[in-house]
C-alpha cells in the first residue's frame, strides 16, 4: 500500500513528505516521493502538492513525461483517492487565470481567480489585492466529510497564497475562511479533495487531516 507524492520541483515537497509519514505511522502504509508516472499509476492514493504560480506548476506536470496521462489514470479511471495542496489543489480547476490563462486538469468545474478583498487594509495599492498569509479559522461548509473528521470547530489552518478557487458548483466547495470576504478553502467530489491551505504546516489538524486522508475509502 503506497501514497504516492508527486515530485514535479513543488517547494513544499518535503515538508509535505514528512507531514505525511509522520500522519502514516502505523498503518502499514508507505510514502513515495516520485516523478516517475508508473509508481502514480500503481499508487494507491495519490498526493500533488505545489507552491508558487499556476502556469509554472501546470509546466512542472508537462515536463514529466507521462505524468498528467498518469495521474488521469489513477485518479479519474481507478478512482484513487486524490489530495490537491495549495497549487495542487488550484490544478484540479478547468482554468487557472494567473499571469495569463493557463489550462487546469478540469476534474472539478471551475476557475482559479485573483483574490479581491473587500477591506482596503488587505490590499497592496499597486495589486489592488495582498497575500492571504498566515493562520485562519476554517468554516466547514461539506456535512460529514470524512477528511474532516475529528477537527475542532472552526479549526486554524495556514495559508500562502493570493489566488482562489471558484468553484462552479457550490457543491463542490467544502470549506471556506473570510479574508475580506469568502474565499475557498476546500473543494471535493467523489474521490477527489483539495485543500488551499497548507496542512502540512497546519499542525495539530493539519495532521488529522492527513491521517484521515490516509485511511479514507471514498
Amino acid at each position: 500500500m503506497t501514497a504516492a507524492i508527486i515530485d514535479y520541483g513543488s517547494g513544499n515537497l518535503h515538508s509535505a513528505a514528512k507531514a505525511l509519514e509522520h500522519a502514516a505511522a502505523g498503518s502499514g502504509l508507505g510514502v513515495a516521493v516520485t516523478a516517475d508516472p508508473e509508481v502514480v499509476r500503481q499508487a494507491d492514493r495519490v498526493v500533488l502538492p505545489g507552491v508558487g504560480a499556476f502556469g509554472d506548476c501546470r509546466r512542472g506536470l508537462e515536463a514529466l513525461e507521462g505524468m498528467v496521462e498518469a495521474l488521469q489514470e489513477a485518479v479519474m479511471g481507478r478512482g484513487r483517492p486524490f489530495l490537491g495542496i495549495c497549487v495542487g489543489m488550484q490544478l484540479m480547476a478547468d482554468r487557472g487565470l494567473e499571469h495569463g490563462t493557463h489550462e487546469g486538469l478540469g476534474w472539478i468545474p471551475g476557475e482559479v481567480v485573483a483574490m479581491n478583498p473587500g477591506d482596503a487594509d488587505l490590499k497592496l495599492p499597486h495589486l489592488g489585492r495582498l497575500p492571504h498569509m498566515g493562520w485562519n479559522d476554517l468554516e466547514i461548509e461539506a456535512a460529514a466529510h470524512p477528511l474532516l473528521e475529528d477537527l475542532p470547530d472552526r479549526p486554524h489552518f495556514y495559508f500562502d497564497h493570493s489566488y482562489h478557487f471558484r468553484t462552479r458548483e457550490p457543491a463542490h466547495r467544502l470549506g471556506r475562511v473570510d479574508y475580506g470576504g469568502p474565499v475557498t478553502a476546500i473543494v471535493g467530489r467523489d474521490n477527489m479533495i483539495g485543500t488551499q491551505f497548507h496542512p502540512e504546516k497546519s499542525q495539530a489538524a493539519g495532521l488529522t487531516l492527513l491521517h484521515n486522508f490516509l485511511r479514507w475509502r471514498p
